[in-house]
Formats: structure tokens, C-alpha cells, sequence
């Protein structure tokens, strides 16, 4: 009796495309690990600089500042870029509108790509 009297489950939009809309949700989790890991970088450069130089100049200070700061602030761009990604593949997935993406993906790269160059090269400067 309990079989035949269960409530029969609707089919929602996102249920239709479940796959999608996973892979979806592991890319936009990818990206946040993404900024965590830019900001955690910048964070490691500033306290490191600050812990292992015992003659500290101005310039390597604002350097070693200036490399957190942007780290952070990258990390909150990738943030909010992949939120607004995310929503919008969502919708276009539901609305079976999704095209791949195209120059943020190449942009956001190119960002953390020029991030290092300049983390390195404060290493091989300072540091080394």
C-alpha cells in the first residue's frame, strides 16, 4: 500500500542536465582553489620576506607588499569571475543555450601567468 500511494517526483529543469550541471559546479569549486592558492601565494612571499631578510630596503618591502596585495585582489577577481560564470553557464545549460567559453578563461591565466613572473622574479632579485 505504501508503494502505490508514494507522491510522484517532478522533473525539474536542472535534473534534466544533471551532468552538465555537475561539471559545471567542479569547475567553478576548480577556480575557487585556484584563488585560494593565488592569495595563500601572496601571503607566503609577503611573511617570507618579512621573516627571512634581516637588512630589509624600502623598495623590497613595498615589493613584498605590493606582490601580496595584488595576489589577494587577483584572488578575489578569479572569485567573483567564476561566480559569474558559473550562474551564467547554469542558465544557458538549462536553457540548452551553452557555447564553451572563450577569452576569460585565456585572461584569468594570463593574470595568474604574469603573478609568478613577477613573484619569481622579486625571488631571483631579493632572495637569491
Amino acid at each position: 500500500m505504501g508503494l502505490h500511494n508514494a507522491k510522484k517526483q517532478t522533473t525539474t529543469i536542472d535534473s534534466q542536465y544533471i551532468q552538465q550541471h555537475l561539471a559545471n559546479e567542479r569547475t567553478y569549486l576548480a577556480w575557487l582553489r585556484t584563488a585560494i592558492a593565488v592569495s595563500g601565494l601572496g601571503f607566503l612571499v609577503a611573511n617570507l620576506h618579512f621573516a627571512v631578510r634581516e637588512e630589509l630596503t624600502a623598495l623590497g618591502n613595498k615589493i613584498a607588499i605590493l606582490i601580496g596585495f595584488t595576489s589577494i585582489v587577483v584572488g578575489i577577481i578569479i572569485i567573483a569571475l567564476a561566480t559569474w560564470s558559473y550562474l551564467v553557464k547554469r542558465k544557458e545549460i538549462n536553457e540548452q543555450t551553452f557555447q564553451a567559453v572563450g577569452p576569460m578563461t585565456i585572461w584569468i591565466s594570463l593574470a595568474v601567468i604574469l603573478l609568478i613572473l613577477v613573484i619569481a622574479s622579486y625571488f631571483l632579485i631579493y632572495i637569491g
